[in-house]
């Protein structure tokens, strides 16, 4: 079984950074993809970023389009973590963020249904 922790979520006021961090229990993190999803009041949870198992230098990510360029997600195998660095934030930013895992898969994921494992969430309000 994997667990799932988020932190650093908070205010902060648009065009402002925020980290986010997961840590993920488990021996097997690093074959692990990993995402992050956010749900606002009212809202779907929707895909934010993904980043897969990588065997040599190589990143593969993904985003959606409304992040592109702004979010950053990256992992740190050694500590089992996921971050998620998010620039220029926005009012529409703000949502409850959640990390998602995934073992023995070698893709990027952007489908919740694909994933097995979930935090807990962070809240991220982003003021206007």
């Amino acid at each position: 079984q994997v667990q799932l922790v988020e932190s650093g979520g908070g205010l902060v006021q648009a065009g402002g950074s925020l980290r986010l961090s997961c840590a993920a229990s488990g021996r097997t993190f690093s074959s692990y993809t990993m995402g992050w999803f956010r749900q606002a009041p009212g809202e779907e949870r929707e895909f934010v970023a993904t980043i897969r198992y990588s065997g040599d230098r190589t990143t593969y990510a993904g985003y959606t389009d409304s992040v592109r360029g702004r979010f950053t997600i990256y992992r740190d195998n050694a500590k089992n973590m996921v971050y998620l660095q998010m620039n220029s934030l926005k009012p529409e930013d703000t949502a409850v963020y959640y990390c998602a895992g995934r073992g023995d898969i070698l893709k990027t994921i952007t489908t919740i249904r694909e994933y097995d494992y979930w935090g807990q969430g962070t809240q991220v309000t982003v003021s206007s």
